[in-house]
């Protein structure tokens, strides 16, 4: 299990300059908009050979004139259940501030690694300045620039030297993992009784499963694999106060551990924003899916126009991945949950679908020779050689070019959907990469 690390703190302290800085993208917009989407603040960075993903908890904050001091305390209390570690980012050049206190406050309590990190310190001389910051008694102040970078490498040092060491699940590596994720109240933990046949939520009344994934063995019907469940762990005093942020967050470690994930819906709700950021951290993370629709008992009209219209509303906006298996259930009168099974079994299969060499050159470049990728500045692209990756977490492919840095996005997807026309890629994500021959 990878290690999560969440950045804290009252807002304009450089937040999301220091989640681009660490995942070295420019994903998180610095300054926002309110409004835009929200899976920009998950991210995964590597140091010293520790891979391990950052949360940005800023951007969950409803942005507004005076900021909700209980928005700021909830996002703490989510990173403090949540993260292994926690980045608690202040400002140098405005010293501590009332929110600054009180942020602290709910940090002296955990027990996990609180790392203060001051922020913004674009000088030397500045750095007579983090003194103030004992007094918030959690340690020694971490001097960075997060827009220049400077101290962050010995903040990074510090922070991996913090990570809990891999306790090894005893877990069969062959057997798939499939997680069922999705927002809240969708039936998460229905679909998993139903699996089992039992109720084990009861579980999650121990202490210290609170934020672990569960694996639970299942092996019935000829199927065996783990459910990967995170569903049925929330502490309820939690679960009134934020609830989006609360889930994406916890969809994360349940989507990281997976082979394959269950993308639950709710047939009564139609597809809301929070299952497109649950939708887009399974592919950034590069996982099988199935799309389950559930409560499909409560739907009135059953009708296969319904059915049609409503899967093909849910394709368009997960385009431009569509090559997965979608099925309308019912968690409760289990209705078709053994296919659920049978889908997330094929697609686990379909990860590591090996095609031969020769088999892909002969299907695939007299295709190529008959539509090949568009002239650019009079120059004809030819692709000569095609061959799969090994090892590869996703199925990979190289296309050897003679000018590949002119083959666009629309041929590359266009490659893709006619591989996916001639094997069995349904449900995983693929990789094409060109290169030069």
């Amino acid at each position: 299990m990878g290690n999560l690390v969440a950045i804290v703190g009252r807002p304009n302290v450089g937040k999301s300059t220091l989640f681009n800085r660490l995942t070295q993208t420019r994903r998180a917009i610095v300054n926002d908009t309110a409004g835009t989407t929200r899976d920009r603040q998950y991210g995964k960075a590597e140091w010293l050979d520790n891979e391990f993903s950052v949360v940005d908890t800023g951007g969950w904050v409803v942005r507004s004139d005076d900021v909700f001091e209980d928005e700021i305390r909830k996002q703490v209390l989510v990173a403090v259940d949540e993260a292994d570690v926690i980045l608690f980012l202040v400002d140098i050049k405005s010293g501590v501030t009332d929110l600054d206190s009180e942020v602290a406050s709910i940090l002296r309590r955990t027990k996990k690694p609180v790392i203060v990190v001051a922020n913004k310190t674009d000088n030397h001389d500045l750095q007579y300045n983090s003194a103030e910051f004992y007094k918030l008694g959690l340690g020694d102040p971490y001097c960075i620039s997060a827009t220049s970078g400077s101290g962050t490498g010995d903040l990074l040092d510090f922070l991996v030297s913090k990570f809990k060491k891999e306790q090894l699940e005893i877990l069969d590596d062959d057997t798939p993992r499939i997680a069922v994720v999705g927002r809240p109240n969708v039936g998460k933990s229905s679909l998993i009784n139903a699996f089992i046949g039992e109720d084990r939520n009861i579980v999650t009344e121990i202490a210290g499963t609170t934020r672990d994934s569960i694996y639970t063995k299942y092996n019935k019907f000829g199927f065996d694999f783990y459910i990967v469940d995170t569903a049925g762990i929330r502490r309820k005093s939690r679960v009134r106060e934020d609830l989006e942020y609360y889930s994406v967050v916890r969809s994360i470690r349940a989507i990281e551990n997976s082979d394959v994930c269950v993308l639950m819906l709710d047939a009564t709700k139609g597809l809301e924003g929070q299952d497109l950021n649950i939708f887009s951290l399974i592919q950034k993370n590069a996982k099988g899916l199935v799309v389950v629709v559930n409560k499909w008992d409560l739907v009135e009209d059953k009708s296969p126009k319904v059915m049609k219209e409503f899967e093909e509303a849910i394709r368009y906006r997960f385009s431009p991945f569509v090559d997965f298996p979608l099925i309308f259930a019912s968690a409760l009168t289990k209705q078709r949950i053994m296919r659920i099974l049978e889908e997330a079994d094929k697609v686990y299969h379909n990860r590591k679908l090996r095609i031969p060499t020769n088999e892909l050159n002969n299907e695939l470049l007299p295709f190529i020779e008959a539509y090949p990728p568009p002239a650019i500045k009079g120059k004809y692209i030819r692709i000569k050689y095609i061959t799969q990756l090994p090892n590869t977490r996703i199925p990979s492919f190289i296309f050897f070019a003679n000018l590949p840095q002119y083959v666009k996005e629309p041929y590359r997807r266009f490659l893709e959907n006619n591989m996916r026309k001639k094997w069995s890629l349904t449900g995983t994500p693929i990789n094409i990469f060109l290169r030069r021959k």
